[in-house]
């Protein structure tokens, strides 16, 4: 499905349609963006690939608190540096998009906040994704105490089984009863 970053095939963009939540306008817009990312050299190779710190420039992701992990997240790098190439990049609009179902959010919500990638979301989660929500300046820092709290309140809530860990289950469990989910987990270009 690789295809060269100056043009974008009629099939390419049916096959792209068919595999995201994107409309085709949505899909051609990526698709500008993305060629805007590379070096002019880099335009007609295959299947480049953008450097996360270049994607990290784009306005949509400079203020979001998880841009590096969203990057790391839908990175197939086998580097694991975060880098995307334009199917990466489709993917992560796609799961950002309207359109895209609860289940799909909530699936890469939580690949984003477990952050040691073991499949569960941990005091060491929780720990970073509070950080990363409030800031991690000497103002906006919790105290260790509020901390240990804060993540005692999260787990009593959503840790159904009591095994000190939130699962997917658990997680998704948590994000069906929250209404504002849907509409405020996207990125629009």
């Amino acid at each position: 499905m690789g295809t060269t970053a100056s043009q974008l095939a009629k099939d390419s963009l049916s096959e792209y349609q068919e595999l995201t939540f994107l409309t085709k306008q949505e899909i051609l817009l990526a698709h500008r963006r993305f060629t805007e990312l590379l070096d002019r050299d880099e335009r007609n190779h295959p299947n480049p690939r953008v450097p996360m710190e270049v994607i990290l420039t784009l306005p949509e992701l400079k203020s979001n608190p998880f841009k590096t992990r969203i990057c790391q997240v839908f990175s197939t790098s086998e580097d694991k540096d975060g880098s995307l190439t334009f199917e990466d990049f489709l993917d992560l609009l796609s799961a950002f998009s309207d359109s895209a179902t609860l289940e799909i959010k909530s699936h890469y919500a939580f690949r984003i906040f477990d952050f040691d990638d073991d499949g569960t979301l941990d005091c060491g989660d929780l720990e970073k994704l509070v950080n990363c929500l409030t800031g991690e300046t000497e103002d906006t820092r919790l105290s260790s105490e509020e901390m240990r709290q804060l993540i005692n309140n999260i787990l009593d809530e959503s840790d159904i089984d009591k095994d000190g860990t939130v699962n997917l289950s658990e997680f998704q469990h948590v994000i069906s009863r929250s209404p504002d989910f849907v509409s405020s987990f996207k990125i629009v270009l």
